[in-house]
């Protein structure tokens, strides 16, 4: 049996209005839409791979950074942070389309990682990815 609106005999109504229940829903669902937008938005963009078709042949610049945070640029020692941003802007220069992919120990400081992304940055890289190893389900659960 469904609950209905009855008066009394005092004229009292013992209805439930779920109106303004429904504008404050309303209300909120749309806050959160529009701020969900605006964090998307702000976030730093990363080009995440591909894998099952590809395009064209892609030119990767690919910087590894060691457990204590040593820099290598395509499998070559890099000494400073300059040095990077040269490597990284010629590269920049020669291939408009650059991607790069960092490789970095999972024990380095995030700063560091920070630093490396930063750099990019500076030299207009602005496709960033970041070298994995597969793992299976139970070892990333534990």
């Amino acid at each position: 049996m469904a609950a209905s609106a009855r008066s009394t005999s005092s004229g009292m109504f013992s209805g439930i209005n779920v109106t303004p229940l429904v504008d404050i829903m309303l209300v909120l669902l749309i806050v959160f839409m529009v701020t969900a937008k605006l964090i998307v938005s702000q976030t730093l963009p990363m080009d995440l791979p591909k894998a099952a078709t590809g395009g064209g042949q892609q030119i990767v610049f690919s910087v590894g950074v060691g457990p204590m945070g040593a820099l290598t640029v395509d499998s070559h020692p890099v000494t400073t942070d300059p040095e990077l941003l040269r490597l990284a802007q010629a590269a920049r220069a020669r291939e408009p389309e650059l991607r790069a992919v960092i490789q970095a120990d999972s024990g380095v400081n995030h700063g560091r990682i920070v630093r490396v992304m930063d750099l990019l940055r500076q030299a207009h890289i602005g496709k960033i990815a970041f070298g994995v190893t597969a793992a299976s389900l139970e070892s990333v659960a534990k």
